[in-house]
């Protein structure tokens, strides 16, 4: 299996924080296994990425995609439909109006301010707003971009959503968010799903499980919008619609939530199944940061990072004025 080699070489490094992090001095400063290894990836990635063997390349990239939706998926074992129900509708509007507001402000100024391509404007608009490279990349299996713009898009959000992760548990001890709806903050605001979970886990177990929900929520509405924007890529075109891709790793999430609903399963089954869980997601958190080139970010020009940057201020800023609204 090509993939074998890159996923052994990020799962030793995640074994090594996974166990770093079990340790009294890591608990006392609240660094967990997914901040470190993400934080050793980076390291890694751009200092001794020429030593990194070509052979590793694609199972590293798997861990950063696959095994994070497998880890996603599994996360459902920690939430019940009643911890889904007590977060309940604040969340779901936080989404809606966060999602509506940075996508139309993102088109808006890429292409009226800062006169940037259509294609491109999207792409990076959709990133920020719904769920970060997987938006990116099902919204280009319909608009079929030129690769480059792509690449600019997506790297915009791991650029903002590296960001976010180290800057929202800070932003948890100022208070401008109370602790009991931080979650919902982090969930409707930062960009990847991934990026939540570090994001959530390094302020507080609870918070981390409202931003996944919360998260996973605005996920499951890049469907509508594909649809949507098939229905006007084709009534512009007059041609039949692109099949819309369906986020079934969020599907499934919610279907093991309802499993565990059910309290089928021993304490100590269900238990392992997390641990587990962490694990996989700290591989899938080195893997992710492994793959945050610095080099290539510097060399996006400055129009698509100053578009990123300015939806990245309105989500942090505006996503306070939310959720401090509908709580």
């Amino acid at each position: 299996m090509k993939n074998t080699k890159g996923i052994i070489f990020c799962a030793i490094f995640a074994l090594f924080s996974y166990f770093i992090c079990k340790c009294g001095f890591c608990k006392s400063i609240n660094l967990n296994s997914l901040t470190l290894a993400i934080i050793i990836g980076m390291i890694i990635g751009n200092v001794f990425n020429k030593f990194i063997p070509e052979g590793f390349r694609c199972g590293i990239t798997f861990s950063a995609k696959r095994l994070l939706r497998l880890a996603i998926v599994l996360y459902g074992f920690r939430i019940t439909f009643q911890q889904i129900f007590a977060v309940g509708l604040q969340g779901f509007w936080a989404d809606v109006i966060m999602l509506t507001t940075t996508y139309l402000l993102g088109y808006y100024l890429g292409t009226r301010v800062f006169k940037l391509d259509k294609d491109l404007c999207m792409l990076t608009a959709i990133g920020s707003s719904v769920c970060g490279a997987a938006a990116v990349l099902g919204t280009d299996s319909m608009l079929k971009a030129d690769s480059h713009k792509v690449s600019l898009a997506v790297s915009t959000v791991v650029l903002f959503g590296t960001i976010s992760m180290f800057l929202y548990p800070f932003l948890a001890g100022l208070g401008f968010v109370s602790q009991d709806v931080f979650g919902i903050y982090i969930g409707s605001t930062i960009h990847e799903v991934a990026q939540v979970v570090a994001a959530g886990s390094a302020v507080s177990p609870q918070v981390c499980d409202t931003s996944v929900i919360v998260k996973l929520t605005r996920v499951m509405m890049l469907v509508p919008y594909l649809f949507l924007l098939g229905w006007y890529l084709s009534k512009k075109s007059h041609t039949k619609r692109t099949k819309v891709p369906m986020p079934w790793f969020a599907i499934m999430f919610v279907v093991m939530c309802g499993f565990n609903s059910l309290n089928l399963l021993p304490t100590s089954v269900q238990s392992g199944i997390v641990e587990f869980d962490i694990f996989l997601l700290t591989v899938a958190m080195f893997a992710l940061g492994v793959e945050t080139n610095f080099e290539k970010i510097k060399g996006l020009g400055l129009k698509p990072i100053l578009l990123a940057g300015i939806m990245f201020v309105w989500l942090v800023a505006f996503g306070v004025v939310t959720v401090r609204f509908i709580v």
